[in-house]
């Protein structure tokens, strides 16, 4: 892990110009988020191409012209092919020109992490990522990541010590990444980032035991875990008068295996509450409650 952050919390923006993922979105709601999460505090903005097809990466772009860009940190997502029916290409040559193409839009002269975002079948991973550290030599990326890559992938990605992050589903209902891939990543220092970190809301108290049917790829076990262990949240997040959001966060930033978490936000209020997690400063006692109440 090449970069240093003042804390662990960026923000997810899928939701910002997503609008090919998301219904209803307004475009000044992206806007105005990217803003006060960055005058609240979060200075790592997590963008990709396929938010928007290169409009979250915009709207980034014009908001960052108002703010000093060497105090913000942007890491953005690429491997979809316009000409090939947006499927994954992880070829050197496609890699190049998306990381050329996100600069523009991204309107700066460097990107500080660019992911390949999902591995494609057939395309040599290490020279992938070969190609894209041409692109760090030359200073127009500071980070190199892989994100949804198999364990045998980022194996094979990082076999010169050249992976700098690896981003993947993980939350404390989604542990199975703790088994050898957490090993593995510590003994190369690669930072790890999480994504769905709050399980879609399932993890901030907003659904309870009578939502089981909006939560389909979570086992009848690994659920009713899930809801006792809120239980568990709920007193920490009490004891520091917060919300399980904040709790949850929390533990994110305080786990040692975390190098980053990136939650999302629709609107100003939202990304402006984010933040709050910052100062929440959970005992080991805390920690280990909130660890054992989820454990796989």
């Amino acid at each position: 892990m090449t970069l240093e952050f003042t804390h662990k919390l960026g923000l997810g923006t899928n939701k910002v110009g997503g609008h090919n993922l998301f219904k209803d979105l307004d475009e000044q709601d992206g806007y105005d988020l990217v803003r006060a999460a960055l005058d609240a505090g979060i200075n790592v903005l997590d963008t990709a191409f396929v938010y928007g097809l290169g409009r979250s990466e915009e709207i980034i772009g014009d908001v960052i012209q108002d703010y000093d860009r060497s105090k913000i940190i942007i890491a953005t997502k690429g491997a979809q092919n316009p000409d090939n029916d947006y499927k994954s290409d992880n070829s050197p040559e496609f890699l190049v020109k998306t990381v050329e193409e996100s600069l523009k839009r991204l309107k700066t002269d460097y990107i500080d992490i660019f992911y390949i975002h999902f591995p494609d079948e057939t395309s040599d991973k290490l020279a992938a990522v070969e190609a894209l550290d041409k692109l760090k030599q030359a200073g127009k990326i500071r980070a190199i990541g892989v994100s949804n890559f198999s364990f045998d992938q980022l194996k094979e990605a990082n076999a010169t010590g050249k992976v700098d992050f690896d981003e993947d589903y993980y939350s404390l209902a989604h542990r199975d990444e703790e088994q050898e891939r957490f090993a593995y990543l510590r003994e190369n220092g690669i930072g790890f980032v999480p994504y769905f970190p709050l399980e879609s809301g399932l993890l901030t108290g907003r659904y309870g035991a009578a939502d089981r049917d909006k939560f389909d790829r979570l086992d009848d076990a690994k659920f009713d875990q899930i809801i006792k262990g809120l239980d568990v949240l709920k007193q920490v997040a009490e004891a520091h008068d917060v919300t399980l959001t904040h709790a949850v966060l929390a533990w994110y930033m305080a786990n040692p295996n975390i190098g980053l978490v990136i939650p999302g936000a629709r609107n100003a209020e939202q990304a402006t509450d984010l933040a709050k997690s910052i100062d929440v400063h959970l005992t080991e006692d805390e920690y280990k409650a909130i660890d054992e109440a989820f454990k796989a």
